[in-house]
């Protein structure tokens, strides 16, 4: 059954606000109004595009929310030590429940800056994702959430982040402060299309095709 989300007018502002960016990018507004609106912009932005320009064009969208000083002093300012990246997983359990839904913080073993392993609470458990259940597309989750995502934190803010979603109960895993492997190394590299959930399925293709056509 899918999720019924009530959304509070703060997760609407924030939703206008990210559809507002990604109708920029998609050159064009989406006729449906909310989330689902933010999902008709998605696939309108994988329109015409291949995988890494889906990345890039999302990759543009993360970079314009926030002003370009701020993500200097962030990089310069801070380094990704243990308490910045549970102060990360914690800020973004609070901030970003409208784009993913429910989520909870957890303990992980990540490798430290003098090379051991510690246990620290910078790991995010996304119950389900929003994003994923409302598109049902594994491109669209790769591509347009969790690779641009990866990216994102690790080029702009500095700090290692992997998104390791799980397509059978459609739940997510983050861990601030794991570098992301490459995506050929990764389980999900040979994920076929959510036949069922996907509009733009294809079934006869073994993996998903909008993961390997750049």
């Amino acid at each position: 059954m899918k999720t019924d989300y009530k959304d509070n007018p703060i997760d609407r502002l924030f939703i206008w606000f990210f559809s507002r960016k990604m109708a920029e990018v998609a050159g064009n507004k989406s006729e449906l109004a909310g989330y689902a609106g933010l999902v008709d912009l998605s696939k309108q932005i994988m329109q015409g595009r291949n995988s890494r320009e889906q990345q890039e064009a999302l990759a543009g969208v993360l970079r314009s929310l926030i002003p370009s000083y701020v993500l200097w002093a962030i990089r310069t300012l801070f380094s990704p030590s243990q308490r910045i990246l549970e102060w990360n997983a914690w800020f973004a359990s609070r901030l970003f429940t409208w784009l993913v839904g429910s989520c909870d913080l957890q303990a992980v073993e990540v490798v430290g800056e003098n090379g051991q392993v510690r246990t620290q609470r910078s790991g995010l458990h996304i119950q389900k994702c929003r994003y994923l259940e409302e598109s049902g597309c594994v491109g669209m989750c790769v591509n347009l959430c969790k690779l641009p995502t990866q990216e994102f934190f690790a080029q702009e803010f500095g700090f290692p982040l992997t998104l390791t979603p799980n397509f059978e109960d459609m739940s997510c895993e983050m861990v601030f402060g794991h570098p992301a492997p490459p995506l050929a190394e990764e389980p999900i590299y040979h994920q076929p299309c959510l036949v069922e959930a996907c509009a733009l399925a294809q079934p006869r293709t073994p993996v998903c095709p909008h993961l390997r056509d750049t």
